[in-house]
């Protein structure tokens, strides 16, 4: 493998199968995966191995940690977002789509932390994990990576969970660039979350959306923790 800021595989890959038992990653779609250099303290993309198939059977997830779960579920709704915030701003049925992926994500979230073993939201879970990396979102934009970025150095030297470690960042980072992307933030506030603009200013209700994100990951087992 050739390090860089995409390695590439240098020699031809042997034929992959994915079977997925926790969605999020979205990989079983697409050729990218992550690799850690624990020795080096590097984790990064690596790119260029597809799987010649994949199996998406939400019964393989009965039995993953429920934090996982609702960590790889944020995952996704971090894929999805990392896109819809990227350019360009020009309205765009991808945009459109996104909007869709996200607001099932949330509800299907919501849904495990009553009743963590509902078949119907772990298998919407992973359509979305699937629908969120599998390049529709992607059509006519340029994805916004920073906080997977971020989060891949934070994992590297403190083996954090991806998704939480994501839940951390993502507010964060939202909160610092609002200013910059402002009509997307309200738009995010009110077609995702359905925040109510009365009473607020813009920057008052794209703030509202970021603030929604906090308690996703807040605590996995603290449900009620999570928005209603």
């Amino acid at each position: 493998m050739q390090e860089g800021r995409f390695p590439k595989l240098s020699g031809a890959p042997l034929t992959l199968g994915a079977v997925v038992t926790v969605s999020g990653t979205g990989s079983e779609m697409n050729a990218g995966s992550v690799i850690t250099n624990e020795e080096k303290k590097i984790k990064t993309g690596l790119f260029g191995v597809s799987p010649r198939f994949a199996v998406l059977d939400p019964e393989y997830t009965m039995n993953v940690p429920f934090a996982q779960i609702m960590s790889g579920a944020f995952d996704t709704l971090s894929h999805a977002m990392e896109t819809y915030f990227g350019y360009p701003n020009e309205d765009n049925v991808s945009d459109d789509i996104n909007e869709a992926v996200m607001k099932s994500t949330i509800r299907n979230m919501r849904t495990l932390l009553k009743d963590n073993n509902n078949y119907t939201a772990r298998a919407n879970l992973m359509w979305d994990s699937a629908m969120a990396e599998n390049g529709i979102l992607k059509i006519g934009k340029k994805t916004d990576f920073q906080a997977h970025m971020i989060e891949h150095q934070l994992g590297a030297y403190t083996d954090c969970n991806h998704g939480m470690g994501l839940a951390v960042i993502q507010p964060v980072y939202y909160r610092h660039i609002v200013r910059d992307g402002l009509p997307k933030f309200v738009r995010f506030a009110k077609n995702v979350w359905g925040i109510s603009e009365e009473g607020k200013t813009e920057i008052q209700l794209a703030l509202a959306g970021i603030d929604a994100l906090s308690p996703l990951l807040k605590n996995a087992d603290c449900r009620q923790d999570f928005p209603n």
